[in-house]
């Protein structure tokens, strides 16, 4: 069955970086999109990022867009989420997501908490 595992959270100042990893088994990875997607309490689970199974396409929404960048290596079945210029407001649960595009797809990770504050 598919696993997603993801890694890399934790706490940070404002302003900081911070570079997510999820490692992909049990399905084959080169032929999902992915996407990371963020929840923090009593708020709705939001889009962060997102990318082609080919890597031809790769976007964000506005409140990430030029901070962060999702990258992907297909031949270690691993998805990637470099933050920069981190702001409070972003802090969540981080979560990997395979098999969407408009909609989130089937396969979740269990989340890696980042915290944003000084």
């Amino acid at each position: 069955q598919a696993r997603l595992v993801e890694s890399g959270g934790g706490s940070v100042q404002p302003g900081g970086p911070l570079r997510l990893s999820c490692v992909v088994s049990g399905i084959s990875f080169r032929s999902y999109a992915m996407a990371w997607y963020r929840q923090a309490p009593g708020k709705q689970r939001d889009l962060v990022a997102r990318i082609r199974q080919d890597d031809s396409t790769a976007d964000y929404p506005d409140a990430v867009k030029g901070r962060f960048t999702v990258s992907r290596d297909n031949a270690k079945n691993t998805l990637f989420l470099q933050m920069n210029a981190l702001k409070p407001e972003d802090t969540g649960i981080y979560y990997c997501n395979a098999g969407g595009w408009e909609r989130p797809g089937s396969f979740w990770g269990q989340g890696t908490q980042v915290t944003v504050s000084s």
